[in-house]
């Protein structure tokens, strides 16, 4: 099969970098279903891997969590696929990613994908639609009840593809007020257009500009990047008893900050239940199930603002940089040649 891949890890621009070359098919075992990768979006975390991560001497890395496909073959557990399928998941960063040709996905954590999407339009929202959902019904506790109550959640960094996402989810299944921050005025279009109820920019203080718009604090506030910057204005404008949630990777912070407040601070990460194999693994199935109802009932559209052509090394280092220049809006896709 093709493959990206790489050996060492590297920052862009390092002589060691993304590359096209050939792999033997794998094998389904198990519970493994093994998908013909369709197309794929680009996520920071297949970045901070590349950054990070290096492939076993004398071994390859293929980076990639996002994906949909055809299920071309199945192991012998399986139990909810047959070839033929078409699927969407965001995988498991401890195994192979979706960088290639074919890759084996454990069912658990795949979904079926939505029936009026395209592969490249439904790429885009997996890994997204798992953090989101996970951070807002699991972490956070927010009710899915659409009666309007006196909760008011707050994302620090919305126009990115977890925000894009979360703003969805929040407006469709609950009550909340939604404040979405955004710094430019594409970005800040994007966010309300969405669905948030306001819209402030997190250049400037955040108590500040919540403020403005007439909220003193607020109940929940979710960090999706530069936790850190924003931590001290954080602690400002989070009401007491608050729900606190990040997902980024911050310099230190000092959550002691959160104690006279009785905040319960909460971390999200979707690879969790798969890197852990978890009693509830089989949650993400569901989840990217009833996602894809959502998006067939036209609850939920894909957060695709970028397709970058089919999925070799030179156009993954184009998705790269575009991603580690802070200036993405919404998902990146490759598809299949």
């Amino acid at each position: 099969m093709k493959a990206v891949a790489y050996q060492t890890a590297h920052s862009l621009g390092a002589s060691a970098t993304l590359q096209d070359i050939e792999l033997a098919d794998p094998t389904p075992t198990g519970r493994d279903v093994l998908v013909e990768v369709k197309a794929i979006s680009v996520n920071p975390v297949d970045t901070k891997v590349r950054q990070g991560g290096s492939a076993a001497a004398g071994e390859w890395k293929i980076l990639g969590w996002d994906a949909a496909g055809i299920v071309k073959a199945v192991g012998p557990e399986v139990t909810l696929f047959q070839p033929g399928d078409r699927v969407w998941y965001a995988g498991d960063i401890s195994r192979q990613g979706s960088n290639a040709e074919l890759q084996l996905v454990d069912e658990r954590i795949v979904g079926k994908m939505p029936s009026t999407l395209d592969f490249t339009a439904a790429a885009a929202l997996p890994l997204t639609s798992i953090t989101a959902w996970e951070m807002l019904f699991d972490r956070q506790k927010i009710a899915k009840d659409t009666v309007r109550k006196n909760q008011q959640l707050l994302i620090i960094g919305a126009a990115g593809g977890v925000g894009s996402v979360m703003i969805q989810l929040a407006r469709q299944l609950t009550g909340v007020t939604i404040i979405a921050t955004a710094s430019r005025p594409e970005t800040q279009a994007w966010v309300k257009e969405l669905g948030a109820h306001h819209v402030i920019d997190h250049s400037k203080p955040i108590s500040e500009e919540l403020k403005r718009i007439g909220f003193d604090q607020v109940s929940h506030i979710v960090s999706l990047n530069q936790t850190d910057t924003h931590f001290a204005q954080i602690v400002e404008s989070i009401a007491p008893q608050g729900q606190f949630g990040l997902i980024d990777d911050p310099a230190p912070i000092d959550i002691n900050k959160l104690k006279r407040k009785s905040v319960s601070l909460h971390w999200e990460l979707m690879f969790t239940r798969s890197l852990y194999q978890t009693s509830d693994m089989i949650a993400q199935h569901h989840l990217l199930n009833e996602m894809a109802s959502l998006v067939d009932a036209g609850l939920i559209r894909s957060t695709v603002n970028d397709n970058f052509g089919p999925i070799n090394a030179a156009n993954l280092l184009r998705a790269h940089a575009l991603l580690e220049s802070g200036k993405a809006r919404g998902k990146i896709v490759l598809a299949a040649e």
